[in-house]
């Protein structure tokens, strides 16, 4: 697929394949400096840190997405953990929601193991792309609109490059506006009237010949699990959903 958008400023060449193209996205989401804010923050966090990781060197800058360049499912967060992903540069990873979300993902056969602690823990995704609508940890977990549209074209470029790609899902209310918006910015039809979000609920997109199905879920945040608002059984029913709509 020819790169577009964020890809072409990395300089991929016309016809790489998707693999080189969201490679080249990352190197180019590590180096982003589109929010000042955000990147002060992700810098304060990783000079301090938390006193349980006091010991280890925290990534500290954007998160690219990860996972399988051939995979039919997107799986859209709202940003990295303060000392998650921004710590282990990984998404979903270190911290109570990647927890949840990688004993979901393994259990509906998405993750070769339920555990995701590091970024050379072996983890591999299969047949799933993990990615969020912003790519550095924001205050109290609430970036800005305008922080969200700026990482827009990230997601954005992320959709048109995987190829077989056929079900996307939102894990909470701000993803499930972001594949929206990212979707519409890349030429697909979004039902009127606009989907809402909820659990469990799917929405039928239109992308030329092909379609795509948006699906939703509750995030995996630990106030949710642990208010029982998101069960990892609900999860898992909807990671089962999402493979049964591929």
């Amino acid at each position: 697929m020819r790169p577009n958008g964020a890809s072409r400023k990395a300089g991929v060449a016309a016809g790489a394949g998707p693999a080189a193209v969201l490679e080249a996205l990352a190197a180019t989401i590590v180096r982003c400096r589109r929010c000042p804010r955000l990147r002060a923050y992700c810098r304060t966090v990783a000079r301090v840190r938390r006193r349980a990781y006091r010991d280890q060197i925290y990534w500290g800058r954007p998160v690219p997405g990860f996972g399988d360049p051939q995979a039919r499912v997107l799986v859209v967060g709202l940003a990295p953990g303060a000392h998650g992903a921004n710590r282990t540069g990984r998404m979903f990873t270190g911290d109570g929601a990647g927890a949840t979300l990688m004993r979901a993902l393994h259990a509906a056969g998405f993750a070769t193991q339920p555990t995701s602690v590091a970024r050379d823990d072996g983890l591999r995704l299969q047949d799933l792309w993990l990615t969020a609508a912003v790519r550095c940890a924001p205050p109290d977990n609430r970036p800005t609109p305008e922080e969200v549209a700026r990482c827009r074209d990230y997601l954005r470029t992320e959709l048109v490059t995987l190829p077989r790609l056929r079900v996307v899902v939102a894990l909470g209310r701000l993803a499930h506006d972001a594949v929206l918006a990212a979707a519409q910015a890349a030429g697909v039809t979004v039902p009127r009237p606009r989907p809402a979000f909820a659990h469990g609920a799917e929405a039928a997109l239109r992308w030329g010949t092909r379609a795509l199905t948006l699906l939703d879920t509750y995030h995996p945040s630990r106030q949710n699990t642990q208010t029982g608002r998101l069960t990892l059984e609900m999860l898992v029913g909807v990671f089962r959903r999402a493979r049964a709509l591929c």
